[in-house]
């Protein structure tokens, strides 16, 4: 197992040299100064493989790799920052990576010049994101616990100052403009979210090189170990994991293979302490196991999770830590002051707005020192309701008489109340702001949290940062207004969750740059549908129907984000799939044994149809909504 991790690194001085448990980096002493001076180009590692060789976008033959499986929730369920898991935490994660792997080479005080190559949809979206979650991945930054308030200024010191410290500690000279490069027209085979990290030592040789991809969700492969570097991430020992959570398993060029695992081969899994006991590859198998062993889908997810080494403690623990995130998210969501989110489109935050008309004529000072993380009791908050946060920024809870509640109302902006004629067979209807109120909190709650995500604020990938807004609203819906049991219901609607994830991360993607929106905004609301079902007591099969019917709706969704910004269309988007992801659970519920699909044949569906998918609806910006929106010129706050 460990050959798989192994790399040929040729060291100047040292002979051959094995790099264990990491990723493959390629040292070269065969590039001389004036092409050190010269890079980048496309053909900057003269020592690496055809395979690594740009392809043009648009070419028939792009052979993307597997979708890569995972098994564990903590793996498909990960802390970061927004705006994108594939173009923000990914390249990241990829950054401070490369520079441990130079560190653990020695050649990491040898570094005078770093240079970098965006290709496919990193490059497209342009410098929103991506330059500064490299830079600062660079600088030994890590998505779970940088400080998001800081993002900004550090990147705008290094583009001015012209300065990097790697790893935090190691000054070298940086400069944007010629030290990274754009190749928006091109992809590496691999994945279309490919990026080249080089380094040069004084003389201009090449010291390392390395390509990374960010398959989405924040995941980062290596190219020549096609293994998950969210585990050394995490600090996990890749030699002693399961092979599942390893290896890539499944191609986007290639239908999964035929059959579930047999009761052989989970017998045996089961035996073997070295693997998880419940191992599935599809809906069918997981199925199969919770009829065999007479468990719930999350029973089988928790049960696999203990093979991780992971004690019930630990794996309680980490899903409320998750929770938790999730939670703070709404939160800030809608107690922001901030009035406007960043980029050119300038665009209004709306939560603050929903989440005050939705609690107008409750008491926003009741709360309770009960649940402060899991949800409301009968004497906390009112049902629904979110307690500020103390911050000199928002305005305290005791603040706001009712008097001026009553006065801000009636200054409040609205629309005409009768648009129309009355002199008319058929009467105008006067405009009504609430009609279902579960839908305009569902919708509340899912705009909060990709507010927050576009404004570049503490974020879990669920499954991944686009379309972080479903899973944490249909969960803090059903907290809220729907559980006896708090605590319960989040344990049980994330390892539910979870679940289905895996499946799609094993059977499709969940890279919106492999296979669009639905990949991302569809995974989420078939992951929430289960979820829901699942935490109303709806059996396995349902629970799968209910995963079904949530992707099944949303096949053929593109991705064409306005400017290459993580806001238009996807924070809307994200409300939508929330209320989707609770109707299709509730019809799946209602309408038990009507099924005609089952959820392994949608997720090859969606496989099939991301296959066929134009590049230009794959986070690349370069058709829909993306050119169709003209931006002016010259916008108010720029």
């Amino acid at each position: 197992m460990l050959s798989c991790f192994r790399a040929n690194i040729r060291l100047k001085c040292k002979g051959p040299h094995y790099l264990t448990n990491r990723t493959t980096l390629h040292h070269s002493r065969n590039v001389s100064c004036s092409s050190a001076l010269a890079y980048p180009t496309n053909h900057l590692a003269i020592n690496m493989s055809k395979d690594s060789e740009p392809i043009e976008v648009g070419e028939e033959h792009i052979n993307l790799q597997p979708g890569h499986a995972v098994i564990s929730t903590f793996d498909l369920f990960s802390i970061g920052v927004g705006p994108s898991s594939s173009h923000t935490v990914g390249p990241m994660r990829a950054g401070k990576i490369f520079i441990a792997d130079l560190q653990e080479l020695g050649l990491l005080g040898k570094v005078k010049t770093i240079k970098i190559v965006l290709y496919g949809s990193l490059a497209a979206t342009g410098t929103h994101h991506t330059p500064q979650a490299i830079l600062l991945g660079l600088e030994g930054s890590d998505p779970e616990t940088i400080d998001t308030g800081t993002i900004p200024s550090r990147y705008e010191a290094i583009v001015t100052n012209k300065v990097l410290h790697l790893g935090g500690k190691h000054r070298i000279t940086y400069d944007m403009d010629r030290d990274m490069l754009w190749r928006w027209d091109q992809v590496l085979k691999t994945h279309p979210n490919g990026m080249r990290f080089s380094c040069f030592n004084e003389e201009g040789d090449l010291l390392a090189t390395n390509e990374y991809f960010s398959v989405g969700g924040g995941f980062v492969v290596n190219d020549k170990t096609k293994v998950d570097e969210n585990l050394f991430y995490k600090g996990v020992d890749k030699s002693a994991v399961h092979g599942a959570r390893l290896h890539q398993t499944h191609s986007l060029s290639e239908s999964l293979p035929e059959g579930a695992l047999s009761n052989k081969d989970n017998e045996e899994a089961y035996q073997d302490p070295g693997h998880p006991p419940y191992p599935f590859e599809s809906g069918d198998s997981l199925l199969a196991l919770t009829k065999k062993h007479n468990l719930t889908i999350a029973q089988i997810v928790h049960d696999n999770e203990r093979y991780f080494g992971l004690t019930d403690a630990d794996i309680n623990d980490r899903i409320m830590r998750i929770w938790g995130v999730m939670d703070d998210c709404i939160r800030t969501g809608v107690t922001t002051a901030e009035k406007t989110l960043p980029g050119r489109l300038n665009l209004r935050r709306r939560a603050p707005m929903l989440y005050r008309r939705l609690m107008r004529g409750f008491y926003p000072g009741i709360s309770s020192s009960n649940l402060p993380m899991i949800g409301a009791g009968a004497d906390s908050l009112p049902v629904g309701a979110i307690e500020e946060p103390e911050s000199t920024d928002s305005p305290s809870s005791t603040s706001h008489s009712t008097k001026d509640n009553v006065s801000e109302r009636k200054v409040s902006k609205r629309s005409p109340w009768v648009v129309g004629s009355f002199d008319h067979a058929v009467l105008p209807m006067p405009p009504r702001r609430t009609m279902i109120p579960a839908v305009d909190f569902l919708s509340c709650y899912a705009i909060a949290v990709n507010e927050v995500n576009a404004g570049g604020g503490r974020i879990v990938t669920s499954p991944t940062n686009g379309a972080a807004g479903v899973i944490p609203a249909v969960l803090k819906y059903i907290v809220e207004f729907v559980s006896d049991d708090p605590e319960k219901s989040v344990t049980t609607f994330l390892l539910t969750a979870a679940a289905v994830g895996m499946l799609f991360k094993r059977g499709s993607t969940i890279s919106a740059a492999e296979g669009g929106c639905q990949a991302e905004v569809g995974v989420a609301c078939s992951m929430a549908s289960a979820g829901f079902a699942a935490c109303m007591g709806a059996s396995p099969e349902t629970v799968l129907q209910a995963a079904e019917i949530g992707i099944e709706h949303n096949l053929g969704l593109t991705c064409d984000p306005i400017d290459g910004l993580v806001q238009v269309p996807c924070i809307e988007r994200n409300s939508l799939g929330a209320v989707k992801a609770v109707t299709a659970a509730q019809l799946s519920m209602a309408s038990h044994g009507v099924y005609r699909v089952t959820l392994d044949e949608a997720i090859e569906a969606m496989r099939l149809t991301a296959a066929d998918m134009s590049v230009k609806y794959k986070e690349t910006s370069l058709s829909g909504l993306a050119t169709t929106v003209k931006i002016p010129l010259t916008v108010p706050a720029c």
